[in-house]
């Protein structure tokens, strides 16, 4: 399952660091941010089932970001 979300993260820095806590606290997700993308997007697989989109966002907002899921198309 994917999931994609628009977020407020600007920078490799910021968006290294989140990756890696994404990476640690769910097995089985891989997160990529495109932050050329105008809506700084982060988009997150998890092989083995749903995205918990809930924890991501409260994630995030927990370390000053923003996030919101992006509806499918």
């Amino acid at each position: 399952m994917v999931e994609v979300f628009k977020t407020n993260v600007e920078n490799e820095v910021e968006a290294a660091q989140l990756i890696t806590l994404i990476h640690q606290a769910y097995e089985g997700y891989h997160a990529h941010f495109a932050l050329d993308d105008c809506e700084h997007i982060l988009r997150i697989e998890n092989q083995y089932g749903m995205v918990e989109c809930t924890a991501i966002i409260r994630l995030l907002k927990e370390k000053g970001f923003f996030a919101a899921v992006l509806p499918d198309e």
